[in-house]
């Protein structure tokens, strides 16, 4: 049935480490795994490699086809492939199976406790304002690591590893080296044979999709709504959506709300904010023009009868600012700031001057006699830039400072030499 009969060997070490005779039940079997692995479990301070060797005995003779096959040729046996490998699942799982994950009571099973927390993976989502107005929905594809389905994360086709020699299961190795007399260094880095993992799958056992390593490549789609109102640097997170891996919580995948500026609209929170110029006549004689929104409505904005706009005042529309979010019913308020634009200087004749001043408010009242004028001494008006004149100041001081670092230093009062 098996080919050439496989010799005897050992088939007593699984009854020992249980601490049975080979004639007990499965009863025994149960109490004797259940004390030997609450006490030897790391959790509790154990031995590792004592209570994965629990695992492995009360894994085989627990189960009638592995345990006979184990009483009539020994554990060689059973790693030559009849009825299965001996150590064919994790020890931790065994013991969680075993106890229902709640051997220690409180917050969690063993297993989840010992489990590490995957890194979130961050993506920048750009989005215009418009989208944050009206809300959006992006498809994007994305690549990440899954557990290979074929091997379940084990990466082998037997679902069993071995411990690595090369650091002796820790997954660490320690290196050292004399860096004097006496003197010796010591350095920790990742095992490069089973990089970190502690173990260790031979060519011929290793999972062919995954060539060993675990994981594999998936692409998906993902939808990404963004909401309306919702605001620059805001989170959409897809919970345990990020790379998978062996005994690891899954991260989130987390995209980050990125604005890009608009050519005509700013946002402060829910309100909008607009700059318009106004010609000198509109702002005097009234105004009216369309304004497009970001929802390609077109509001009339006009002035109101005799009203006079001044150079940067600022006017409001209720509820035309960004809709609140998970209220987009609720909306701010739009502020169009108004610049006035004058005529250039010399386009108004003497005449025109005259006539204006017939309808503006008169000049002050007060003049200055020819004696007064005689007192005073004339100046000359000239345009500046006063962006321009704010740098040229900076740089200026800026010289200066420099200037006087670079100059020489009295000499100090020296100590008197001895």
């Amino acid at each position: 049935m098996f080919g050439r009969a496989p010799r005897r060997s050992d088939n007593t070490k699984y009854y020992e480490v249980l601490g049975v005779s080979k004639s007990a039940s499965q009863d025994e079997l149960k109490k004797a795994y259940r004390k030997a692995a609450i006490k030897n479990h790391p959790d509790k301070g154990g031995d590792p490699e004592k209570f994965k060797e629990l695992a492995q005995a009360y894994e085989v003779l627990s189960d009638p086809e592995k345990r006979e096959i184990y009483d009539q040729y020994g554990e060689d046996a059973l790693k030559e492939g009849m009825g299965g490998a001996g150590a064919s699942h994790n020890p931790f799982d065994i013991f969680e199976s075993f106890f229902g994950g709640g051997a220690f009571g409180g917050g969690g099973s063993s297993r989840g406790r010992r489990q590490k927390q995957g890194e979130d993976v961050v993506h920048s989502l750009k989005v215009s304002l418009e989208d944050l107005y009206n809300g959006t929905t992006k498809k994007l594809s994305l690549s990440r690591n899954i557990l290979c389905p074929k091997c379940k994360g084990k990466g082998s086709k037997s679902g069993t590893s071995g411990k690595c020699y090369g650091c002796q299961g820790t997954g660490m190795k320690i290196t050292t080296r004399q860096i004097g007399l006496g003197m010796i260094q010591q350095m920790q880095h990742v095992c490069p044979e089973c990089r970190g993992s502690g173990e260790v799958i031979s060519e011929r056992d290793k999972c062919p999709p995954c060539k060993g390593n675990k994981v594999t490549q998936e692409k998906k789609v993902v939808e990404v709504h963004v909401e309306k109102g919702m605001q620059h640097g805001q989170k959409i997170v897809f919970e345990g959506q990020a790379d998978e891996a062996p005994d690891t919580i899954t991260g989130d995948i987390v995209f980050v709300l990125q604005q890009k500026d608009h050519p005509k609209f700013k946002r402060k929170f829910d309100d909008l904010y607009i700059d318009h110029t106004l010609s000198l006549t509109e702002a005097l004689c009234g105004f009216q023009f369309a304004l497009t929104h970001l929802d390609g409505r077109q509001l009339l904005v006009k002035s109101n009868p005799g009203e006079i706009i001044k150079p940067g005042q600022y006017k409001a529309i209720n509820d035309e600012g960004m809709p609140h979010h998970q209220r987009p019913f609720i909306k701010g308020r739009l502020y169009i700031q108004f610049n006035v634009e004058f005529p250039e200087s010399g386009i108004l004749s003497p005449d025109q001057c005259r006539k204006i001043e017939t309808i503006l408010p008169a000049r002050p009242s007060k003049h200055l006699s020819e004696m007064e004028l005689d007192d005073c001494e004339e100046t000359t008006l000239h345009d500046v830039n006063m962006d321009e004149e704010i740098r040229r100041k900076q740089f200026q001081r800026q010289q200066e400072a420099y200037d006087e670092d670079d100059e020489p230093s009295l000499p100090g009062v020296q100590c008197a030499q001895q």
